[in-house]
């Protein structure tokens, strides 16, 4: 005899980033091992959310009272093996570098899961048998990855963090404080962007001084041309370096390798070219992810940080993280409304354009049905029902709220952002490695080139050249310039509440 069991997953593995952490599939696939049981799957809200386990079990060998233990006896074992931790981080400005970081915390022993986003975060799973989270910051701090404040405690149970709770011990530095930061961002936040620019406009003098002032010294453009270099590599060499660390050749050591090529065939000039579309496609990339970065710290703050409640007749201002589904917030006039609910008293218009993008504000009334409206928040009627981050109109109106603070429409939103950034076009995983194939390749062509002088009758110095001018010749300039440059065109056409509207449909 078949039958079934429907079990919360916070409660199984308590905190649960999301739907797709390795752990529920442990969960799942450990169960799915066990005798007496037929199948185990999960359950899921609006495709991402976790909602519940279902377990399919033979009863007849499997009893229910043994299976509820089996299963919270496995959930324990999985929450105490594997911990979990997200950042804030500065010094990932782009792709690659985001790249880089991730492959070096995955090569680390006991790291299960990593990944960087050039938002500025670093998620980590890792197996506690074999490591722990000071080491993977200890790693971070390495690669010159300056660790911020914790962003979550995916610790699952709650583990305990030391004194000071998980801000203990994050790292505080400012400008000025002697600390490395991976872009040395001296000259501001585009300091990238204008040591790009400076190699160009270097770049262009040496160039016309070359060309159309005959009188001026024959040294002159070169010294224009060394300094285009400096400026143009000088973010690329740091990581370069960062990459030959972790034995890794990627364009970044392409372009130099070039760059020194073209120098030692004097072409100083087309050396500066190189590095010049390299590093501002780079400064543009860089550029791009901190317009994305600010979008999204201005959705964050759609939503105010308290909340006036009212909860057994007495009424109190709290924070919104502290607020509960049942609560009853009280909306003045022209305030923004703290969390997701339905109306309860009052009517009044609500301007819900910074989350859906609606162009004028929308009428709000009372739900007819209180009991029913909490029994099914979902089918609540549209014009009872309102989101955090809108903007209340002219008349009071109280709501009850139907999800936290973290469960609301815009938390969403921003996170559905927050991932599509992290996410990468065909165009992208086919740009990443074809670079993991070619870059090796280029450099293995040219070092057989630079000894074809062994086996043809030719001097060393033809046979170098010929290396050189390969190398120049291969070095994929509109690889290193075509994403960064698709990136900024797309985070400027999705700038502001136009982001919103397309991910608030769903709700």
């Amino acid at each position: 005899m078949n039958d079934k069991l429907e079990l919360d997953i916070p409660v199984l593995l308590p905190d649960l980033p999301d739907a797709a952490d390795a752990c529920l599939d442990r969960l799942v696939s450990t169960l799915s091992k066990r005798e007496g049981v037929e199948r185990a799957h999960v359950i899921c809200l609006d495709g991402d959310t976790p909602a519940a386990l279902c377990i399919h079990f033979d009863a007849a060998k499997l009893p229910l009272p043994r299976l509820r233990e089996m299963v919270r006896a496995a959930g324990a074992e999985i929450t105490e093996r594997y911990g979990h931790a997200i950042w804030q981080v500065t010094g990932i400005s782009h792709e690659r570098r985001a790249r880089t970081v991730s492959d070096a915390l995955c090569a680390l022993p006991g790291v299960v899961q990593a990944s960087a986003s050039t938002s500025g975060s670093v998620r980590v799973e890792y197996d506690r048998r074999e490591t722990t989270e000071e080491e993977v910051r200890s790693a971070l701090r390495k690669l010159k990855v300056r660790v911020g404040k914790r962003v979550a405690a995916d610790d699952h149970a709650g583990h305990d963090h030391g004194p000071g709770g998980h801000g203990a011990g994050e790292e505080k530095h400012g400008p000025g404080d002697g600390h490395d930061h991976s872009h040395a961002d001296f000259l501001g936040p585009n300091t990238e962007l204008i040591f790009a620019l400076a190699c160009g406009a270097l770049l262009g003098i040496g160039y016309a001084i070359e060309k159309l002032a005959t009188g001026a010294p024959d040294w002159l453009p070169t010294a224009c041309y060394i300094a285009a270099y400096f400026f143009g590599g000088f973010f690329t060499l740091r990581e370069a370096i960062d990459n030959l660390r972790l034995k890794k050749f990627e364009i970044d050591t392409l372009m130099l390798v070039a760059a020194a090529g073209a120098a030692a065939l004097g072409a100083w000039a087309e050396g500066a070219l190189l590095l010049f579309l390299f590093s501002l496609g780079h400064a543009l990339e860089h550029y791009a992810m901190g317009r994305a970065k600010k979008a999204i710290e201005a959705l964050a703050k759609l939503a105010p940080e308290t909340a006036t409640v009212r909860r057994d007749g007495q009424t109190s201002e709290i924070p919104v993280e502290e607020m509960v589904v049942g609560d009853i917030a009280i909306v003045r006039p022209n305030e923004r409304l703290p969390a997701d609910g339905f109306v309860i008293t009052g009517t009044s218009a609500i301007n819900q354009a910074p989350v859906t993008g609606e162009s004028i504000p929308v009428d709000k009334v009372p739900v007819a049905d209180a009991a029913a409206a909490r029994a099914k928040p979902d089918a609540v009627e549209a014009e009872s029902r309102v989101f955090a981050g809108t903007i209340n109109g002219g008349g009071a109106i109280e709501i009850e709220v139907t999800r936290r603070s973290n469960e609301s429409a815009l938390a969403k939103v921003v996170k559905m952002v927050s991932e599509a950034e992290t996410q990468k076009s065909p165009t992208q995983r086919f740009t990443d490695r074809f670079e993991r194939i070619f870059v090796p390749a280029v450099l293995i062509l040219s070092v057989l080139l630079l000894f074809a002088w062994v086996v043809i009758d030719e001097p060393f110095r033809d046979s170098f050249y010929r290396a050189m001018a390969v190398l120049v010749a291969a070095s994929p300039c509109a690889l290193a310039i075509a994403t960064p440059s698709a990136v900024l065109s797309g985070v400027g056409t999705q700038n502001g509440p136009r982001y919103t509207l397309r991910f608030c449909r769903a709700f």
